[in-house]
């Protein structure tokens, strides 16, 4: 973490300098706005935490509810998610909180029709990802986004007791085209509306999205009707796996999960309930708590359940849905009109919660979409770079749905359907086989203006193109500390170029990287001089650092190319932070890890979401500069 660039900063470092001209909470609304979000769930809270960060953006989030959520809904954080969460700067917090799942177990009737464990897998691969899966209650992710909003130079608060009611687009309007109509839900102020014109408007408000709705939007899908209770609570039980995560199949009864939650005590059940009817919705059942917790008992004989309290409750039924399209231009007009009003989260895609992924592919749709907005509102790029996002996470949302289609079934498939193949009943076969799934690294973004063709992937064969950067130990020269390479990568908006030095190249001059990092400083074609803009930093849009394959104590930091020892800020303080080396511990090798060219080196492009934008060789003039070209407006 860097600080201290411009001036001496005492105190807590994560709270930035305050910005003028922000409206502080408890102000009255504005009239204008460059991007207002309808819900402060966790899609909202994730782009507001990126917005707040910048300055020059006005952002105004509403909230129905009368105040922050305290308890319940989603608790899953997959390892993708952390990563994330690492590059808000959050995710050691959310480590020392939160339950870590390194085992899930399985139970069925066994040959005298009690229930038995009948397998346990680890829960994340080895290798997968430095970060663990990870349960802690939604409102604590809230929190830390809403920290990071609070720090941030605008110091961004939700506006609560506020609704989106309705907008109005006018396609013809340059500045704030979008007319939202604002109604406030707050005690003594029900049905009081105020009218806010915005740039942007972003729907996170739900499945019930009213800015769904008022671009014309629906979901479309299917229900297994079936439901479903969830449940936090305290309880006494003497079943062997309470702090584990386990799937538990009775002879009769159904089938429950197990989550065991933060703080030691606490747990969650998803407990099968009743079948619906072809037409009856859930609620018509009028079960309650009481329901969850009698089946839950009955499915976990002989084991008893003396619950103590009852924290949080709900019962729901099954539905995939997807809606066409996750903005509010109309396929004909893609070419001519850039988007003024998006959805994320739950407002274009519902799913079931037993593959953990709601919470977690809803963030991801805002930590995709957040940087390109700022790109655009920052001058760095053209509004229609925003066309991108409805196409890579709409395809991201597609898959979630009939991963979560097929998943439900095998969750809730009869005791008799769940035969045992290999030492393992289906559902734990299934589970094992869908882990990269359900730890969110399957995503891989199609080649497009964001992401390069696979022309040379074979220079770095562990970064697929389209799929997220997988981070690897490094040492950092200047100070010899080990690190991982893709902790470098924090929320703010900006592309790294990773340079990966070939076989006995230590950054002299005529070297492979010395040239490259030559000639992206000092050549007026390279994209650092073509879209950083005058007075900024070097390393404001595009972040340059290089990994070399000699042991830190071979090389000296002095000796690096200028652009990897950068003079930035207001003293023009040099910055000692581009350059590491490869680890020499065994089994820590960056080069080895990623299956990287030792011979030839490459370029790896990581965009500001965390996802390999580009493979290519550190000669690969040309490719880099249209790579940047297609992205991000000339400035110099």
């Amino acid at each position: 973490m860097q600080y201290h660039l411009d001036g001496f900063r005492p105190g807590d470092p994560d709270v930035r300098p305050p910005a003028a001209g922000h409206r502080c909470a408890g102000d009255p609304l504005p009239q204008t706005v460059d991007v207002l979000i309808a819900g402060a769930g966790p899609a909202g809270l994730c782009l507001a935490a990126q917005l707040a960060r910048v300055p020059r953006i006005r952002t105004l989030l509403v909230e129905p509810r009368p105040g922050p959520m305290e308890k319940g809904q989603a608790d899953g954080i997959s390892v993708r998610t952390m990563e994330m969460f690492q590059a808000f700067g959050f995710a050691e917090k959310v480590m020392r909180e939160s339950v870590w799942i390194n085992e899930t177990t399985f139970w069925a009737p066994g040959a005298d029709a009690a229930l038995a464990r009948v397998a346990r897998v680890q829960d994340v691969p080895e290798g997968i990802s430095e970060m663990p899966h990870v349960l802690i209650n939604q409102a604590r992710v809230h929190d830390m986004f809403l920290d990071v909003m609070r720090r941030s130079p605008t110091r961004l608060e939700p506006d609560y007791g506020v609704k989106v009611a309705d907008l109005r687009i006018d396609p013809a309007a340059a500045e704030h085209p979008v007319t939202v109509t604002l109604e406030h839900t707050a005690p003594g102020r029900e049905g009081e509306v105020t009218k806010v014109r915005a740039n942007y408007v972003i729907g996170c408000d739900g499945a019930r999205s009213a800015v769904r709705t008022a671009i014309g939007g629906a979901l479309h899908g299917d229900a297994a009707h079936q439901a479903w209770g969830v449940i936090d609570l305290l309880a006494v039980t003497d079943f062997p796996d309470w702090r584990m995560k386990s799937f538990v199949r009775s002879q009769r009864d159904g089938i429950l999960m197990v989550l065991p939650r933060e703080g030691g005590h606490l747990v969650r059940l998803y407990v099968e309930l009743d079948r619906l009817g072809e037409h009856e919705r859930a609620a018509d059942r009028g079960m309650t708590a009481e329901d969850i917790i009698a089946k839950a008992q009955r499915i976990f004989r002989p084991f008893t359940l003396d619950v103590k309290e009852v924290v949080w409750w709900s019962i729901y039924e099954i539905g995939h849905r997807l809606t066409d399209k996750f903005d509010d231009v109309p396929e004909g007009e893609v070419a001519t009109r850039a988007p003024r009003v998006m959805l994320a989260g739950d407002a274009c895609h519902t799913h079931s919660p037993k593959a953990g992924q709601g919470m977690n592919v809803s963030m991801g749709d805002t930590f995709n979409l957040g940087w390109k907005l700022i790109s655009v509102l920052t001058g760095r790029a053209e509004a229609a770079l925003l066309h991108t996002y409805s196409g890579e996470r709409r395809a991201a949302a597609q898959g979630l749905v009939e991963f979560d289609h097929k998943w439900a079934r095998v969750v809730g498939a009869r005791a008799e359907d769940d035969a045992a193949t290999d030492g393992l009943p289906r559902v734990a076969r299934e589970f094992v086989a869908n882990l990269p799934f359900t730890c969110g690294l399957t995503i891989r973004y199609e080649p497009g203006p964001l992401t390069g063709a696979p022309t040379h992937q074979h220079l770095a064969t562990g970064w697929p193109i389209g799929k997220r950067f997988h981070s690897a130990p490094v040492v950092r020269l200047a100070d010899a500390r080990p690190m991982h390479l893709g902790h470098c990568i924090e929320a703010d908006n900006r592309f790294h170029l990773f340079l990966f030095a070939p076989a006995g190249d230590a950054g002299a001059p005529g070297g492979a990287v010395a040239t490259l990092c030559d000639w992206l400083a000092r050549d007026a074609a390279s994209p650092l001089r073509r879209h950083t803009a005058p007075g900024e930093d070097v390393d404001a849009v595009i972040d340059t650092r290089a990994v070399f394959q000699q042991g830190f104590r071979e090389l000296e930091h002095a000796a690096m190319p200028a652009l990897l020892r950068p003079h930035v800020g207001r003293y023009g303080l040099s910055d000692y932070e581009k350059v590491f080396c490869a680890d020499p511990k065994p089994g820590r090798d960056i080069f080895e890890l990623r299956g990287i060219d030792r011979a030839a080196g490459c370029v790896v492009v990581v965009r500001p979401d965390q996802y390999v934008g580009h493979v290519l060789p550190l000669s690969a003039r040309d490719e880099l500069t249209a790579y940047f070209a297609a992205i991000l407006r000339e400035r110099r």
